[in-house]
């Protein structure tokens, strides 16, 4: 059984919020110590794991009691990754004229299936952000790739995995599917 040095309540929360509280609490730990994160939201395992890869943290495990998921993570130390570089944004104005012109953009939708078969845009990619690191070659790593969620911080996420797998044109969609007014399939 893990022991967790602090606690970190994010049940009820949607994504980005857990993974935002996450960082914040992470900046405050010393390096070892173990979060333990609580979280009602299905999506946070691949969106903590995600992040704690992305950022040099240790992702131990999570430990499922009912519909709570006990996530523990680990601070890295001396070896913390350094900033990553920034994910270009698009808004989404821009984007939705990207969409409704003749250039039919690669996009790729990270949510999770139940989210995507609700409403998606025609002609997505849907590789859900819990698959993408053994997926993405799936994808050309020369195209230039809009990468959506909901809101635009797992696209983010998904982002930053794709790059280092040597993807060089992606574009993070903000805020993403939460706030999409085009057209939409289901």
């Amino acid at each position: 059984m893990i022991k967790a040095d602090f606690m970190l309540d994010a049940k009820g929360l949607a994504c980005p919020i857990p993974i935002v509280r996450t960082k914040k609490k992470m900046d405050e730990l010393k390096a070892g110590q173990v979060l333990e994160v609580q979280a009602t939201d299905k999506g946070s395992t691949a969106d903590l794991q995600a992040w704690a890869k992305n950022t040099g943290h240790k992702y131990l495990e999570t430990k499922i009691e009912g519909n709570i998921l006990h996530h523990f993570l680990r601070k890295d130390g001396d070896h913390l990754l350094e900033e990553l570089s920034a994910i270009p944004n698009i808004s989404l104005e821009a984007f939705r004229k990207k969409v409704e012109s003749r250039e039919q953009p690669c996009i790729l939708d990270v949510r999770e299936t139940e989210k995507y078969e609700q409403a998606h845009i025609p002609g997505v990619i849907h590789i859900p952000l819990s698959e993408v690191e053994k997926r993405s070659n799936e994808l050309n790593k020369d195209e230039e790739i809009y990468v959506i969620c909901h809101s635009g911080k797992r696209s983010e996420t998904a982002a930053q995995t794709m790059k280092k797998q040597g993807f060089k044109k992606l574009i993070n969609v903000v805020p993403g599917m939460r706030d999409w007014r085009g057209e939409i399939e289901q």
